[in-house]
């Protein structure tokens, strides 16, 4: 994969200990380890904040993952594009029917390790469903889904366990959903009600 603040020589090092220190200045903890495994779509949930994606990256540095998300080309373009890109970001353009399932799981053919965030209720506005794109791109790549959530009540970031897809999607988003029962993202009333 290409070089971002994640992998990048020393600086990764560098971002790791500033991570800490924000998150202790925030209050927060991260909750791991990291899944053991190279390939894996990482849930991001609940997802109602702006502030969702700064608490993610910070502790995607403390807890040592190296993570990529799928974001609107246009928040990639301008002055700030290639440091967003650096972030992890991968710029799709969302005004085409460009069939990102598809896109997601040559992505995972075409590398070796990978850790794509995909927020399945895909805003942060109120949502009644969640999305099950995130699903079709673990089942297509034949990866594991990593059960990453936000719990702003208890200030807590991180990774719960690893979900295999049995392809009964029914049934697994039941259970799924059942991880994040408990969890409250910063605006509640606009998440899910499992």
């Amino acid at each position: 994969m290409r070089r971002t603040a994640f992998n990048t020589p020393i600086l990764r090092h560098v971002l790791y200990f500033i991570s800490k220190i924000l998150l202790f200045l925030f209050g927060w903890k991260a909750k791991g380890p990291a899944p053991d495994v190279p390939k894996y779509v990482m849930i991001a949930a609940p997802h109602t904040s702006n502030w969702d994606f700064f608490f993610v990256l910070i502790i995607a540095c403390v807890l040592k993952i190296q993570i990529f998300v799928m974001i609107k080309k246009s928040t990639t373009e301008g002055p700030f594009g290639g440091l967003i890109k650096w972030l992890g970001s991968i710029p799709i353009d969302r005004s085409k029917s460009n069939k990102l399932v598809d896109q997601t799981i040559q992505q995972f053919n075409d590398n070796e390790e990978l850790v794509m965030i995909v927020p399945p209720s895909g805003t942060r506005s109120k949502v009644t469903y969640w999305k099950t794109g995130f699903y079709y791109m673990a089942s297509g790549a034949n990866v594991p889904i990593s059960l990453g959530y936000l719990d702003y009540e208890k200030k807590i970031g991180g990774v719960g366990p690893l979900f295999y897809p049995t392809g009964d999607i029914d049934a697994d988003m039941i259970e799924i959903k059942k991880f994040y029962a408990d969890i409250k993202g910063k605006y509640p009333e606009n998440q899910i009600q499992s």
